[in-house]
């Protein structure tokens, strides 16, 4: 006779959730990590004899990571449903380990060491993509494992911690750029005067153009592999363990969150919606994937990713001290406060207040920022309003999109929808990342005014047409999506 477990463990449900999160760490850590290494490697690569190191190409090279994100976005349907999303999860983390080292010495095995030439960019560039894939793996399947984990009263919450690992990731590696730098400065890149084209200064300080790029993104390989380690003692999640014929083994882990007769009921749900070999894309219409696509769109239009990865230029360029560093570190410390509110609100206030309000409050710093550059302010006023800007991206968009979107689709369509909507965040990313250089070069008040005039747009989309998800089970959506279809 089977004993009746009368209450979940909640230790073993935050203990899952906590080795998942590490995912999200990751996911920021790697994305992040370019905003201090950047400098040096454009100066790295401008020492090159075999070919011109420009601004598009140093663009292209800043954000190539995120053709692997497209790519790891676009195929987590994919990894999720076949590997299971468990073992995604390790695939990444291998991806992730082996970027890191690439990254540190792309002239390995093939190339002269600190020769840097066109064959050492592309090597470069293959392992920043490679980490890509990782990246967009993780960002897709930690939301999906965390939601298929946790019980409905406290999902918001749960899956926020993602965010929360993601921009904690970007704060450690804030600080890791910070503590390798030390007392050697980012070089100093010049223009000639005659040929417009960029070069470095004899006066740079040549350990960051050699070395210093090199520690940033090798130090990647240790979170990587600790992620790996642990992902081998939580479980597959019970409605991967259904859909793949493992009923015994989900009621198992079932039991272990939420006690056995809850565990009896949430299978009986799952069971009751698990088709996946029966169901299309398009079974629940094409409403819920369209809301799905453009919530991943609108978290990036808004130009958050951008100005994360160039934080220290930017803050630098308004008139920062110590080249904007330690002002891209306080940036991070807000994020990690601003995301806090949003673990402890989001299942209380609910998905779409917190998104509409945040898209308020994105758009008066961006036009803050815009209305700065446009006066020649500079110092206090535009440094405030571009963390303003970001603190309540950090309370909104960062977290309950990812929310959102591990939720909103049913459960027999969640990995390929999740795919579709993940693998347009990554192309919007790229688009964004990839012009923000130009763009920022040109007007700042330019970039600015256009981020903040898409974050408008994007609280009326969610006033409009976003469904609230708050305490309704993954099975209550697909009921939501069959009566919307009819």
């Amino acid at each position: 006779m089977n004993t009746l477990v009368k209450d979940g463990s909640k230790t073993y449900l935050y203990t899952i959730t906590l080795v998942a999160v590490l995912g999200g760490l990751l996911f920021g850590y790697d994305t992040a990590v370019i905003s201090g290494a950047e400098k040096g490697l454009e100066a790295f690569f401008l020492s090159a004899t075999d070919f011109n190191y420009n601004k598009i190409l140093h663009g292209l090279t800043s954000s190539s990571a995120l053709i692997g994100c497209v790519i790891g976005g676009a195929t987590s349907g994919f990894f999720a449903g076949k590997l299971g999303r468990r073992n995604s999860l390790r695939f990444a983390s291998v991806l992730f380990f082996l970027s890191a080292l690439g990254s540190y010495n792309p002239e390995f095995l093939f190339f002269d060491y600190n020769k840097p030439s066109f064959d050492v960019l592309m090597a470069f560039n293959l392992y920043r993509v490679l980490g890509g894939i990782g990246v967009g793996l993780a960002s897709a399947v930690c939301p999906m494992y965390i939601a298929e984990i946790a019980p409905s009263n406290i999902r918001g919450t749960l899956v926020s911690c993602n965010q929360f690992a993601i921009i904690f990731g970007m704060l450690v590696v804030y600080f890791v750029n910070y503590l390798i730098m030390g007392d050697h400065q980012n070089p100093i890149i010049l223009t000639d005067d005659t040929t417009a084209q960029l070069f470095v200064s004899q006066e740079s300080d040549m350990w960051s153009v050699y070395t210093g790029w090199r520690y940033m993104f090798v130090s990647e390989a240790f979170p990587a592999a600790l992620f790996g380690f642990l992902l081998f003692f939580v479980p597959k999640t019970p409605r991967y363990l259904v859909l793949s014929g493992h009923e015994n083994k989900a009621f198992s882990v079932l039991e272990k969150i939420n006690g056995t007769i809850e565990a009896n009921k949430i299978l009986s749900e799952i069971k009751q919606t698990a088709k996946e070999k029966t169901e299309k894309l398009f079974t629940y219409g094409i409403t819920v994937i369209i809301i799905g696509i453009m919530l991943s769109v609108f978290q990036q239009a808004i130009g958050i990713n951008a100005v994360l990865y160039y934080a220290p230029r930017i803050f630098e360029g308004a008139g920062a001290e110590g080249g904007g560093m330690m002002q891209t570190v306080i940036m991070g410390v807000v994020n990690i406060i601003f995301t806090l509110v949003a673990i402890f609100t989001v299942d209380r206030v609910g998905r779409k207040p917190l998104l509409i309000i945040g898209s308020i409050g994105m758009a008066f710093g961006a036009f803050s920022v815009a209305i700065c550059d446009s006066l020649n302010i500079t110092g206090i006023v535009p440094v405030l309003s571009v963390i303003v800007y970001a603190a309540f991206f950090m309370m909104s968009w960062g977290p309950i999109c990812w929310v959102l979107i591990s939720e909103i689709f049913p459960n027999t369509i969640r990995g390929q929808a999740v795919a579709i909507a993940v693998a347009f965040q990554w192309v919007f990313n790229y688009i964004v990342s990839a012009s923000f250089p130009a763009l920022y070069d040109f007007s700042p008040m330019f970039a600015y005014g256009i981020y903040g005039s898409i974050c408008i747009i994007a609280a009326i989309f969610v006033w409009r047409l976003v469904p609230e998800t708050k305490g309704k089970s993954l099975e209550d959506m697909t009921e939501f999506w069959k009566k919307k279809r009819k």
